[in-house]
């Protein structure tokens, strides 16, 4: 920017996973604000009917498809360009495995990574070493991969695009890293807030899939009803802010108006408020640290309303409480951690595994990655081999633990247990 606050250039802009919430939401924005904005790449996996509609849309240079030919991409952009009256329209197109390594690494200014999962790690590497900003939605890249991550990035290359971390990220700017005192992620509660363990032994899919303000994809949604999502926040605040688990605290507050909070030694807190949307978090992460104009509705200050604030429940949810020991252990424990879950909540959708018993698989896993001698990775010396070793074996041993629970073989429960990983 100028001087005077003119915008002097349009940035170029990489969306990873746009056919998905994040995605659709940035591509949005950006149509709102093409003067700002240029995209350059999209990738997705499979759903190749939006993408090229997308891809006919902006125009852009380069498409990567994860799970499809180079011909039924190049097909159905074809298709959607004639009848969109482009005929010639003809992008570069990429699939397969490293697709979306691919476009991250186009050297655009900005790449927005909305893939979910550990996926999303190698396309996070691509855009830090091409130079771009990388604004971050696949918490999972950087929860597996914190030290090569954390390596690979220049200061501020980084933009979070998680709710809560954007919301500290602007809390920040009101003070001095040095005059921090703690962290404060707030949580809704997902959709059994108040309830107790026992009570949550009956939780259906399509009941854990009922978020209370969010529309988002089963693995996303269901870990925010674990609290596994919230426990992967905590590892990312950690590892973006620099700030010890033990000054980071996770406060459920039911409307999510308040996306979290920064606590300075005076004694002041500075809070980031806004409507339970993604849009503001998503815009700024493209801009950062310029703000767009109109793109959300602000909060109506002249109506009544009640803001409520609860103290997690670390027993009806040990998500959190995991997550924390899986963080400061450090090493290849947060993939581990990540992937056993991943296994665990397609276990419960598939009807194999009970609600309550999502976390305490993991809880096991996890344990089991320190008695089986696999846990010697120091985090200094970490790379993405280790971290995909890691991710598998997690992958598999938690089908062992399915195995065995489906085999009728009961493993001990996790309330019962004396672990460490409790």
């Amino acid at each position: 920017m100028s001087d005077n606050g003119a915008v002097t250039s349009q940035r170029t802009v990489a969306v990873l996973g746009s056919t998905g919430s994040i995605g659709t939401q940035a591509l949005d924005v950006i149509s709102r604000n093409p003067d700002r904005f240029r995209v350059v790449a999209l990738s997705a996996g499979s759903n190749l009917e939006l993408l090229a509609e997308q891809a006919v849309a902006f125009e852009v240079d380069l498409v990567a498809v994860a799970r499809a030919t180079h011909e039924q991409v190049a097909e159905a952009i074809g298709a959607y360009a004639a009848r969109a009256g482009r005929p010639a329209y003809r992008p570069q197109v990429v699939v397969g495995d490293d697709a979306a390594v691919a476009a991250a690494g186009c050297g655009a200014d900005v790449v927005l990574n909305g893939i979910t999962g550990s996926i999303g790690l190698r396309p996070t590497l691509a855009a830090l070493a091409e130079g771009s900003t990388l604004a971050l939605a696949n918490k999972e890249s950087l929860i597996v991969g914190g030290p090569l991550v954390k390596a690979a990035a220049r200061p501020d290359q980084i933009v979070p695009v998680d709710s809560e971390h954007s919301a500290i990220a602007q809390s920040l700017r009101g003070g001095r890293a040095a005059e921090v005192r703690r962290l404060v992620v707030t949580a809704s509660g997902g959709p059994f807030r108040g309830r107790s363990r026992e009570s949550l032994r009956d939780v259906t899919p399509a009941d854990a899939l009922a978020h209370p303000n969010f529309s988002m994809g089963r693995v996303i949604t269901t870990n925010s009803a674990t609290l596994v999502n919230k426990g992967l926040e905590v590892i990312e605040a950690h590892l973006l802010f620099d700030i010890p688990f033990d000054r980071i605290d996770v406060v459920v507050h039911p409307q999510q108006m308040i996306h979290s909070m920064v606590e300075f030694v005076d004694g002041s807190t500075i809070a980031q408020a806004g409507p339970p949307r993604m849009l503001v978090p998503i815009a700024l992460g493209l801009s950062w640290p310029d703000r767009l104009a109109d793109v959300d509705v602000p909060v109506d200050w002249t109506q009544a309303q009640s803001w409520d604030f609860e103290p997690l429940d670390d027993e009806a949810f040990p998500a959190v409480r995991l997550a924390r020991q899986v963080g400061e252990a450090g090493g290849t424990y947060p993939a581990v951690y990540n992937a056993a879950n991943e296994v665990a909540v397609d276990a419960f959708h598939d009807g194999q595994l009970g609600f309550v018993e999502i976390v305490d698989t993991v809880a096991r896993v996890v344990e089991a990655h320190g008695t089986a001698g696999t846990d010697g990775i120091e985090s200094a010396t970490l790379s993405v081999e280790d971290v995909m070793r890691a991710d598998a074996w997690a992958r598999d041993e938690a089908r062992k633990v399915l195995a065995l629970q489906t085999g009728r073989m009961t493993a001990t429960p996790l309330a019962d247990t004396e672990g460490a990983w409790r």
